[in-house]
Order: C-alpha cells, then structure tokens, then sequence
C-alpha cells in the first residue's frame, strides 16, 4: 500500500471511529463545540492558496489545535474526549471546505486529511492524560510549557504527514520537502502554535470571550502575509514580463523562457533544491536570453546553444548586466553570467538553466523524435559541457507525464502550476 493511501486510510478510521462515538455518547459542552466550531469553519473559509504558504488556513489550525488541548472552561473542567474534538474539527472544516472542494483549487483531501491526523494526535496526548487528572498538580509555568512542547509534536506530526503528501503526489526528494516543511513552522506556523496555546489557557481561565479576543494577532499576520504573497506575485509578473522583452523583440521563440523556467524548477525540485534556491533558479530561467537585446545581430532563432562558446559567455554577461540594472536580487544575475562558464565551475543553478536551455533549443520544431534526439545529444554532451546529474534529472523530470508539471511556481516558489505549460512532444519518454 503506498503512503498516500496509508495516510488518507488511517485519516478516514480516524474520522469514522470518532464519528461513531461521539453519535454514540452524544455531544458534550454543546455550547464549547459551536463556538470552536464556528472558529474553525470561519478559519477553513479564509483558508487561501498560496505556493510558498505552509500553513493556508492559519486560524483554522489554531482553533483546531486549541479545541484539542482544552481542558477546562471559565475554570470548569471540560467534558469533551478525543473523539469529539475530531468530530467537531471534521464537521467544521468540511463546512469551510465547501467553497475550495466547489472550485477545486485546492488539494482538499490531503488538507482535512492532514488535519484530522494531527488533531487526533494532539487530542489523543492531551485529553484522556488530563480526564484522569495526570496534569492536576502540574502549577505554575509547567502546563503551558506543557502545551507547547505537545503542540511542537503535533507541528513536528503535521510536517512530517505534510512532505509524505507531497512526495506522493509529484515523487520530489522527500529529505528538501521535509526541511522545507520544518523552515516554514519558524514562520507563521509559530504564530499558529501559539496563539493555540493562548487560546486554551485563555477559554480555561475567562471563557470563550477569549476566542475573538486572541483570535485578533493572528488574522493581523494572515493579513500580512497575504498581503507579501500579493507583493510577491507582482514582484514576479514584473519578472515574467521583462522575460517576454526577448520574445516582442523577435529574439527568441514565444514561451521559450518560460517553459525553460517550468522545466528548470521541475529538473531543481527533483535535485533537491527548496525555497529560496528554487526562486532564484526560475527568475534566472526566465531572464537567461535577455542579454540577446544587447546584440546588433539577433541570433537566429535565440538558439544561443550552438553558438561558439566565448559567444555564449559575452551574450551570458551582457544578460547579467541587465539583470542588476533591473534592481532583480544579484543571486540571478550570477546564476544568468555564469550560464555559459565550463560546467565544472557552475553554481547548479546555472547548470541546470544551461542544459535545459539546450534541450529546449533542440527539441522544439523537430518532430516527434525531437525530444529523444535532444536528450541523447545532452548525454553525449556530459563529458564537458553538461553536468551528468542535471542531464540524467531532466530525463527522469520528463519520464513523468504529468507530475512534474505541478512543479512549476505561480508566485515565486514551489508547488502552483502559474508558467505556460511546455510543448506536448517534450514529454514523450519513458
């Protein structure tokens, strides 16, 4: 059985298993559950997509999370167990899941599976301890030190679950999507954490007045962050649109610099290159042609791959110079110079816009042996002027139908099919 079955298997007896008990034992604290049932809807409707976004639906995780570590309300002991937190967690998000499930914009099975796992984690350490009054003479700054270290296992759980989905779903190196992951917990997946462990220390000791109350922090920094992920989508479409200069200027085909874009971020997925890394390696894909308007002679076709090699180093520096005239951070403009320096002394970035560059020169408008030719000619090339693993990556990248295409970013990182898809004869072997 694969993982991704596993895991949404064991997400699905989860769900049944506390469905049925709660139906049996009925519905206790019925006013707690509305109320943390109202804010975990609310979160899950707000829930947004966004490429480098690790955690989408902040304020639904929050509560959710919140409703699993609570153990006491305005000072009297909460009756809920285990089973009616996922309940209620399931109900709720399936509610707010509705509008995303109707788009289908979003990969809502692995969501509300990654959900129900974690909070049945979380629920599952926390609730029957607390019934038989484990953490009674827990005082002081022990019980929330308490919350914290179970809320980091059920972060730790959800990254974990989070990069498996991943892996199964476009067969990336698990070790980059798992670090990726645990890098995006520092960022607002602390906020979430936090204001979980607020929000059930505030409920046990005021209320639910507490709710809206710390529910404030947290939509300012979804605010926030969903207004850096639109700052960075139009940082991008400048980018997208300096690439196309190239294109109106007759220098190179239409969408060549942005299916060697999609292609290069699919080759760095696969080597295992996450974040930042993957960024720099997209915009240095769509700007590696533009030092072509520099030149008084266009060359023919923007197929700069069989041009003499100092040709391609004088074409590669003046597209660096243009890069850093545009104010684009120098990371790219060293990775669009050094796109023609000897292989050996590449960053890999360079190295993978390089031979994807080439197998996009080669393949297109040559029939449908095309791609196969232009590969072959890649490997005979490895000896000096492509590096092997970056070759026999672009083979496995194209050996994959339509998975790889999921790598392709909309916003500047991983994960959002945003640039034109590549010509249907590149994906021919395999």
């Amino acid at each position: 059985m694969s993982p991704l079955r596993l895991i949404h298997g064991a997400a699905v007896l989860v769900a049944a298993g506390s469905l049925a008990v709660t139906l049996w034992t009925g519905l206790e604290d019925r006013g707690v559950a509305l109320a943390f049932g109202t804010l975990i809807t609310v979160g899950e409707l707000t829930r947004w997509s966004d490429a480098q976004a690790r955690q989408a639906a902040p304020l639904g995780a929050a509560g959710s999370l919140s409703y699993a570590l609570l153990g006491a309300d305005a000072g009297r002991p909460a009756q809920h167990g285990a089973a009616q937190v996922v309940t209620v967690v399931l109900v709720a998000a399936l509610l707010g899941a509705v509008p995303h499930i109707w788009s289908g914009g979003t990969p809502t099975a692995d969501h509300l599976a990654r959900r129900v796992l974690t909070v049945g984690f979380a629920a599952v350490c926390f609730q029957p301890p607390y019934d038989n009054r484990v953490f009674a003479s827990w005082t002081g700054p022990a019980y929330p030190l308490l919350l914290l270290v179970l809320l980091a296992l059920t972060s730790l759980c959800g990254a974990v679950l989070a990069a498996t989905l991943a892996h199964c779903r476009t067969r990336w190196p698990f070790g980059p999507l798992l670090r990726e992951e645990l890098r995006g917990l520092l960022g607002i997946g602390s906020a979430v954490g936090a204001t979980g462990a607020v929000m059930a220390l505030g409920v046990a000791v005021a209320g639910l007045w507490a709710l809206p109350v710390f529910c404030l922090p947290l939509l300012l920094v979804q605010l926030t962050v969903r207004r850096y992920a639109a700052v960075r989508a139009t940082y991008r479409q400048t980018i997208a649109s300096l690439a196309r200069a190239t294109e109106i200027a007759g220098c190179t085909p239409a969408g060549h610099a942005h299916r060697v874009a999609a292609l290069s971020v699919a080759v760095g997925r696969d080597l295992g290159l996450t974040g930042p890394e993957l960024t720099v390696l997209e915009y240095a894909a769509l700007m590696h042609d533009i030092g072509q308007l520099s030149l008084v002679d266009p060359v023919p076709a923007g197929a700069t791959a069989a041009l003499p090699a100092a040709e391609q180093r004088r074409i590669a520096l003046l597209g660096g110079a243009v890069v850093r005239q545009t104010g684009v951070d120098a990371a790219v403009a060293v990775v669009v110079e050094r796109q023609a320096d000897p292989c050996p002394e590449q960053p890999l970035a360079a190295r993978i816009v390089r031979a994807v560059n080439a197998y996009e020169e080669k393949a297109r408008d040559a029939g449908p042996e095309g791609p196969l030719r232009a590969l072959e000619e890649l490997r005979l090339g490895t000896a000096g002027d492509y590096a092997p693993e970056v070759v026999e990556s672009l083979a496995r990248v194209l050996a994959r139908p339509r998975g790889w295409r999921a790598t392709v970013p909309a916003h500047g990182g991983p994960g959002r099919t945003g640039l034109s898809d590549p010509a249907p004869g590149w994906v021919t072997h395999g």
